[in-house]
């Protein structure tokens, strides 16, 4: 098999100009045989027309003379024949060997008619007509002994078609070059980031679909750079985020290993073993869930859900969070139902509910409130804390990702949180944003459908 495009562009090429030329000749010749056939006979009719006008206008002496001079017999063979099978021939022959007359052919054109052999089927190599003469009724034969017109008209089709393959040829050899050369360039791109490497320029500014393809692999390229980013980001960040618990854990164990420690600083060393640990559990599962949430291999349940009954209840579940802190809640919630996952969804409030507490003031207050349109349900949470900045805004829902940094002694979490609920809402074909000022607070603004296709 062919592997090179370049060479199965050059041979598809030639493969179907001859074949298409082939089909062609043989079509157009079987479609016009008769008019072919016609037409290439009349030069060969009208002579021999007029050689029999010659013999039947003069003596029969002078005719012979006449004939034999005539400069046409370099083309044509002439021979007459009597009724008792004799005949007389007229021009040279310079090699050509003469087409048999039958005495069945003589017969009939001595009986008036008209004889002509094709071979081939379109040009005539034989033609037969009665004459009158002074030796009463005659039978001349005519053959052409030069190529016929149409073994030219063939000649002439084969070499230019033989020339036109050769120019297409060295044309369609040039237009590949130029074909596969974009194509080589993806190849080598292809295998600079199987290695790694995704700062490839491909240059390409065809248009149509090869410019299409390299577009959408330029694209591609950036899209897988982007991930490879995000794959870094990721272990960098599960590295810290594990090695944070795994070293306090080490410490403290070595730390009990002591035999003269106090009671209850072993006490204290144990909680701190078990929060630790618990803090990895956690992790580990939001990195679970939110690993199934991407891969959509957990299918969502749905069934009518009273968002307003919902978050009262979240806000119950969560209270001594809020309650320890003197944080109050302002509702504006409408009786709302709409078709979604209630555990999915009692999630994405729990996680914003308490990422508000986590970041509100003492003795503040946050508003949630709830608005139905015909198609869709909006939720927002807001509160008064410390307030996200605007480019921190842009990642807020990335997973690992923690607005101000500065803070993160101080406020406790994997930043996985925000990561499951944009998941979980784009899950139920919903969206959500956040609106803040450093300072002023965050509003998250969560969009649900009414009613959500079942996945």
């Amino acid at each position: 098999m062919i592997k090179s495009l370049y060479t199965r562009v050059v041979l598809i090429f030639l493969v179907s100009v001859i074949g298409g030329t082939i089909i062609a000749f043989f079509v157009a010749t079987w479609v016009f045989e008769d008019k072919l056939n016609e037409n290439l006979g009349i030069p060969l009719l009208n002579f021999g027309q007029d050689v029999a006008k010659i013999y039947e206008t003069l003596p029969l002496r002078e005719a012979d003379a006449f004939v034999s001079g005539m400069n046409q017999l370099n083309s044509y063979h002439i021979r007459i024949y009597e009724d008792t099978g004799q005949f007389q021939s007229y021009g040279a022959l310079n090699g050509h060997k003469l087409i048999t007359v039958t005495n069945e052919q003589v017969k009939k054109v001595l009986d008036g008619e008209i004889v002509q052999v094709n071979r081939g089927g379109v040009s005539t190599v034989l033609l037969g007509l009665p004459m009158i003469t002074e030796r009463g009724k005659q039978a001349m034969f005519v053959e052409p002994i030069a190529p016929p017109s149409t073994s030219f008209v063939i000649k002439w089709i084969l070499n230019f078609s033989s020339y036109s393959l050769i120019a297409g040829s060295l044309l369609i050899l040039v237009a590949a070059m130029f074909l596969v050369k974009p194509i080589k360039k993806l190849t080598k791109a292809t295998r600079h980031i199987a290695g790694g490497d995704f700062n490839v320029k491909l240059n390409i500014k065809q248009t149509g679909e090869l410019g299409t393809l390299a577009r959408s692999f330029e694209e591609m390229t950036h899209d897988l750079q982007q991930l490879e980013k995000m794959r870094r980001e990721f272990v960098a960040n599960v590295s810290h985020e594990v090695q944070s618990p795994l070293t306090s854990i080490s410490g403290y164990a070595l730390a009990l290993k002591q035999e003269d420690i106090a009671h209850n600083e072993r006490h204290r060393y144990l909680d701190i073993i078990i929060a630790e640990a618990d803090r990895m559990s956690k992790m580990s599962d939001s990195l679970l869930k939110l690993s199934m949430l991407e891969s959509q291999s957990q299918q969502l349940q749905l069934d009518t859900v009273s968002v307003d009954e919902q978050i009262r209840r979240v806000i119950v579940a969560i209270q001594p969070q809020w309650m320890a802190r003197n944080i109050r809640f302002e509702l504006n919630l409408e009786a709302v139902r709409l078709e979604a996952d209630y555990d999915q969804l009692n999630q994405v409030w729990t996680n914003i509910l308490v990422n508000s507490i986590k970041f509100s003031k003492d003795d503040s207050v946050i508003n949630v409130s709830i608005k139905q349109d015909t198609k869709n349900v909006t939720v927002r949470i807001s509160d008064k804390g410390i307030g996200i900045s605007y480019e921190d805004q842009k990642r807020i829902f990335e997973r690992f990702f923690k607005a101000d940094r500065s803070h993160s002694r101080k406020y406790t979490g994997s930043g996985m949180g925000l990561a499951i609920v944009k998941q979980i809402v784009s899950l139920h074909q919903g969206n959500i944003r956040v609106e803040s000022e450093p300072g002023n607070g965050t509003t998250f603004i969560v969009t649900l459908p009414i009613a959500t296709p079942n996945k």
